[in-house]
């Protein structure tokens, strides 16, 4: 099994990780030391090709587990002292080179001599016991059979009768059937026991063939997974090259987004003042329109207001007004004449002919399209960075291509199949060998199960004479019979158990003698090995310092690297391969072979940061606006809008259209008309009424929506023109700032997103590195066969083996231990089956003592006074 371990696992150790100083040195550089991780884009390396195996290294006795734990329980009370792993450590370093002379009657080999007796104290006791049972059986039996011949012991052929002979005889039966019984289990069980060992070590080829093959299958698989691990350097290679190719999208979308919030807002303010300009012109065109309808309709109204006065004068004239009762109504309308008059006067107002034609020059220059080539040249960042790069990127794919090369051919540089064929070719050599001494053990197996057997029949003669003894003497009995009459059957009875007790006492200090035997061999390995083996408290007296040998702190990396200073012990190495852990860190291989800094080595290489530090993206001939276009803004802040008298306007805009509202000056001369007498009169200054509301339908209220119109738009134009000079020269300040920022700044941008660009490459291969090393641990090479092979171990040697060794004895012991009673109740229960030779006679005679023995059918003596 040794042997094994060391040539599987060192096998194993192909990874080749093992690499030169001068190599390694050679390699070692801390580009991640420098960095910080930046977010990035998690990749998927898939699953690493896995092996289910075999073996199920677990063992459930059924039925027999029931004995098995009586057994331990036994043992328990035997034995219930914790495991002395102090002991034993002491006893072994103390006594490493052996002990010579008097070195016995040291004090400290004397104390630990103490402790040991008094930890095997329980097996000591009961082994005494043991071995004076053997010894005193014999002579006992001797002594009685001797006692016998002189018919002591019982030996005579006379029996006494009892008034409570019934009693005893029944009582005496009934203890030799329970004490038979239970004499039948104990030997029942010594046999389930023999048989268990003969059926279970068949069962142990499987437990061979499973871990044979697990082994195969362990080192079958490893290359395809160093494969695997080594092919996945491919996922993060194609990532990083996808990047590479992305790069003006990538990099040169960070700086675009860098900038964007200093550029772009400068390109929409410049854009928003196009739609200032074309506002402007609407606001301008509308009041020019306006003042021309109002001058228009100034005119008109004014005929009409001086035509409609003159005739409502003339009405008023009227010899019809000089009657008294009408003449203070035509004198109060007389009175009013002069407010059909204009209020407002929009022929003096200056026309906005030179602003408006400034503004049409403006307009001429498309500003929109001159921003528009601002936003395009902005937007062209990633290609510019693209076109900047080409020579960057083509030197990384490089790099990459020879670190690829670099991991795949040092993982070739050892014989790493040939070794694992050779290791496969052992396996099966050793399983033809171990397979050839199969008929050996059967054989071996067999003379054991008979020798076992052998033994159980031993037990068994006797419990045959005493089932027979006890149905023959049963059978035969006759309670009308008198002892010297009794029956053939009877007498048989007692002759057979008599037997049973002779054959007792020559094969029970046998039966002892292998019962010690066992018990001190079985008990001790259970209590020493098994139960430490499976709580691991035997791995800790191993991994004890310097305990397998006084110049070697571990034993393990000792026998495998020939380092003994490395911490590793077969407690650890056996939790991780129960856990099905790789190898690699069960072993801790990194320690001897530094996979991981290797591949660090190897993938974060230097020269991609150096080659990213020079990365230089000129932003310079970036235009945001042209000159043209900060030309046309300066000129539009300049046509003159500034000059506007607006306060005239807005003067002439606050004042009505006439002096009196007309409808209401209508209405009023209505109702004046309706309180003179009905005529000519009346009916004239309705008609004037009339005409005064046309003239308001017709001239009025198109002159009051042209001045609404002119109102807001000589509004509009006096906030633009108090507004438009900050706003001009805010823009400009804008568009200035940003084109500094690139001009002067990007190249800090630049360096910076470069930065993050490069710890997003260096983050794939960080995953990369990341996974291959948890792969190491937990999926390469996982080493389960190895802790299978320590459990079945434990299985076959313990369970199978030595608790069923240890119930064989369990069981034969019982026996043994109630032979003694069997023989009792055998030696008393036979004297009631036996036929005697003599019997008491009893006769009439109150006054003697009749109460002699005589021989069988003769009568007493005469007595001398009859």
């Amino acid at each position: 099994m040794d042997m094994w371990w060391k040539v599987g696992l060192v096998l194993v150790m192909f990874w080749g990780l093992t690499s030169s100083e001068d190599r390694e040195e050679h390699r070692e550089s801390p580009p991640r030391t420098a960095m910080l991780r930046a977010p990035v884009e998690t990749l998927d390396f898939g699953f690493v090709p896995s092996v289910v195996y075999e073996t199920h290294a677990y063992y459930e006795p059924g039925p027999m587990g029931i004995l098995f734990h009586m057994v331990h329980a036994f043992l328990y009370v035997v034995q219930p002292n914790p495991f002395p792993k102090d002991l034993i450590v002491k006893m072994v370093q103390q006594n490493m080179g052996g002990i010579k002379g008097d070195d016995y009657k040291k004090p400290e080999n004397v104390v630990l001599l103490l402790q040991t007796i008094y930890y095997e104290l329980g097996f000591i006791v009961l082994s005494v016991l043991g071995v004076f049972f053997v010894l005193l059986m014999p002579i006992v039996g001797l002594c009685f059979c001797v006692c016998r011949c002189c018919e002591n012991c019982g030996g005579e052929m006379h029996q006494r009768q009892k008034k409570n002979g019934d009693c005893l005889r029944g009582f005496y039966m009934a203890t030799l059937i329970a004490t038979s019984v239970f004499l039948a289990v104990g030997v029942t069980v010594a046999y389930v026991a023999n048989q268990n060992i003969t059926s279970q070590i068949k069962s142990t080829r499987r437990l061979v063939s499973t871990n044979i093959r697990d082994l195969k299958a362990f080192a079958n698989y490893t290359p395809a997974q160093i494969d695997y691990l080594t092919a996945q350097y491919t996922t993060a290679k194609n990532k990083v090259l996808s990047d590479l190719d992305n790069i003006g999208t990538l990099l040169g979308g960070q700086i675009h987004n860098k900038l964007e919030s200093e550029v772009v807002p400068a390109l929409d303010h410049a854009l928003r003042m196009t739609a200032a300009m074309r506002e402007t012109k609407e606001s301008l065109e509308s009041v020019s329109t306006s003042l021309e309808t109002l001058q228009e309709g100034t005119g008109r109204l004014q005929v009409s207001l001086q035509s409609e006065r003159v005739s409502l004068s003339n009405t008023l004239n009227d010899w019809a007004c000089s009657n008294e009762d009408v003449t203070h109504t035509c004198n109060s309308i007389r009175g009013t004449l002069n407010q059909l008059a204009l209020s407002a006067n929009f022929n003096g107002l200056p026309d906005v002919e030179a602003p408006l034609a400034n503004l049409d020059a403006v307009l001429k220059t498309d500003l929109s399209n001159i921003v528009q080539k601002g936003y395009s040249s902005f937007n062209d960042t990633p290609q510019l960075v693209r076109e900047q790069t080409k020579g960057i990127v083509s030197e990384v794919k490089g790099l990459l291509d020879k670190s690829g090369a670099e991991i795949i051919g040092f993982t070739k540089m050892f014989p790493v199949e040939p070794a694992l064929q050779n290791f496969s070719k052992f396996l099966t050599d050793s399983q033809k060998n171990i397979e050839a001494y199969y008929p050996q053990i059967d054989q071996l197996d067999f003379y054991r199960w008979i020798g076992c057997v052998l033994i159980c029949c031993l037990v068994v003669l006797v419990l045959a004479f005493n089932f027979l003894g006890l149905l023959c003497g049963s059978c035969g009995y006759d309670k009308n019979s008198t002892p010297t009459t009794r029956g053939c059957l009877s007498n048989t009875g007692g002759n057979l158990l008599m037997a049973s007790v002779g054959f007792s006492f020559i094969f029970s200090w046998v039966l002892m003698g292998v019962v010690v035997t066992t018990f001190i061999v079985g008990g001790n390995i259970e209590k020493l090995v098994c139960e430490p083996l499976a709580n691991r408290q035997i791995f800790k007296i191993i991994d004890t310092p310097y305990m397998v040998h006084p110049t070697k702190k571990n034993f393990l990396p000792g026998m495998l690297f020939q380092d003994p200073n490395i911490d590793l012990t077969i407690g650890s190495m056996y939790r991780d391969c129960y856990e099905n852990n790789g190898l690699y860190s069960a072993l801790q291989l990194e320690t001897k072979f530094n996979f991981n800094k290797f591949l660090n080595a190897t993938v974060f290489n230097p020269e991609i940061g150096d080659i990213f530090n020079n990365v230089n993206v000129d932003l310079q001939g970036m235009l945001l606006l042209e000159q043209e276009g900060k030309d046309n803004l300066i000129d539009f802040a300049n046509t003159g809008i500034g000059d506007i008298d607006y306060q005239a306007y807005l003067t002439e805009v606050n004042k009505g259209v006439t002096v009196v509202d007309l409808l209401s000056y209508a209405n009023e001369l209505d109702a004046q008309a309706d309180n003179l007498p009905r005529g000519a009169l009346e009916n004239a200054l309705k008609g004037h009424a009339s005409s005064i509301r046309q003239i308001h339908k017709d001239q009025v209220v198109p002159m009051e929506q042209a001045m609404s119109n002119l109102n807001q738009s000589i509004r509009q134009l006096e906030k633009t023109s108090r507004e438009l000079p900050v706003k001009v020269t805010n823009v400009l300040n804008a568009i200035e700032a940003a084109e500094y920022l690139i001009s002067n700044n990007a190249s800090h941008v630049v360096k910076q997103e470069s930065d993050k660009f490069i710890k997003k490459i260096i983050g794939y291969f960080s995953q990369y590195t990341e996974w291959v090393k948890h792969s190491l641990a937990m999926e390469v090479a996982q080493c389960k066969p190895i802790s299978n092979i320590v459990d079945s171990a434990e299985i076959v040697a313990c369970s199978f083996i030595v608790d069923s060794v240890n119930t064989f004895w369990f069981g034969l012991g019982g026996c043994c231990v109630l032979l003694i009673p069997s023989i009792i109740m055998s030696v008393k229960l036979a004297k009631f089956y036996r036929r005697m030779d003599t019997e008491d006679v009893f006769d009439d005679y109150p006054s003697y003592d009749t109460m002699r023995w005589y021989p069988r059918a003769s009568a007493p003596p005469r007595q001398p006074d009859w």
